[in-house]
């Protein structure tokens, strides 16, 4: 595999995480609520997808223990935010920091192990067709499974009638529940989805791209695909273009350094945060243009009693 290859393999590797995260992101802001937890998801999923996969060898196990565990997350912040009317930004840093605390917690046992290194599955077939095979088609499955979630994700919002429903939920609630909507339980049913594609994310960075757990490996992805929901307007195909720049920035660090490049390594490993501020602030100097796409209901409770 040559140097370009490598590196557009590598984008694409760093890039799936925050991908994952953010696409589910899209769908519970889509509706409406805002989940600043993410990051602590992310965390606890990680620690659980690895401790799974450490257990039984079996990585696929892992990954469904990682989504088990941010559904099971993303539902507990549902009960606070939508069961009992807390504040969704209030209560999605204290989620952040809790699932911080945990697995800490839960990956004591952890520290030091590490999964046997596996072969990327492919594409039979396109993996070895020269330059490109390996850049594109030498991939883990679940690099095309958030490829193909973008697509579905994109579809389900413009394309049908339930997708349609939960943006008037993130648009209007109450015009929504004026028209017999069921707001709470499709807000729940957003959470729940964002809450399994970050814990997939999670899992991906402690069973595949490292493989192995460390505390607070996550490393502000969490805050990086909630930054980077806001710079794509909301819209999946910008989450998928702005996914791969961040995780290419990232790859960019290492390959410098392999080249030789003397810049100090402090300087390389805080570009992608560089980036990800540069952005906000380009972004930030235009809120009308954020306004216009943003849910008009983000952020803002609802309670169908009152």
């Amino acid at each position: 595999m040559n140097e370009l290859a490598a590196l557009i393999a590598a984008t694409l590797s760093a890039g799936t995480p925050l991908l994952l995260a953010a696409i589910g992101i899209v769908v519970s802001e889509k509706s409406g609520v805002v989940n600043l937890g993410i990051e602590g998801i992310m965390l606890v999923a990680a620690v659980a997808g690895f401790g799974a996969a450490h257990a039984t060898g079996v990585a696929e196990v892992g990954f469904v223990a990682g989504a088990l565990a941010g559904a099971a997350l993303a539902l507990l912040f549902a009960v606070l935010t939508l069961g009992l009317l807390t504040n969704q930004y209030a209560t999605g840093l204290a989620l952040a920091l809790f699932g911080a605390g945990l697995s800490a917690f839960l990956g004591q046992a952890l520290q030091g192990e590490s999964l046997a290194a596996r072969a990327a599955d492919g594409i039979p077939g396109l993996r070895h067709i020269p330059l490109i095979g390996p850049a594109l088609f030498d991939q883990h499955w679940l690099v095309y499974l958030a490829l193909g979630m973008v697509v579905a994700v994109a579809w389900f919002l413009r394309r049908t009638r339930a997708g349609l429903v939960l943006r008037a939920v993130g648009e209007s609630p109450e015009a929504a529940h004026a028209l017999g909507a069921p707001v709470r339980q499709i807000r729940v049913a957003a959470l729940v989805f964002g809450g399994v594609c970050a814990g997939l994310a999670g899992a991906f960075l402690s069973i595949i791209y490292t493989p192995l757990w460390s505390e607070g490996m996550v490393a502000g992805r969490g805050w990086i695909a909630l930054a980077l929901v806001t710079f794509a307007t909301w819209r999946p195909g910008r989450v998928l273009l702005g996914a791969y720049l961040f995780g290419g920035v990232t790859m960019l660090q290492f390959f410098m350094q392999g080249k030789g490049v003397e810049i100090p390594s402090q300087l390389l490993a805080m570009t992608p945060y560089l980036a990800t501020i540069v952005v906000l602030t380009l972004i930030s100097r235009n809120p009308r243009w954020i306004r216009l796409n943003m849910p008009a209901s983000l952020g803002k409770p609802f309670n169908p009693n009152a």
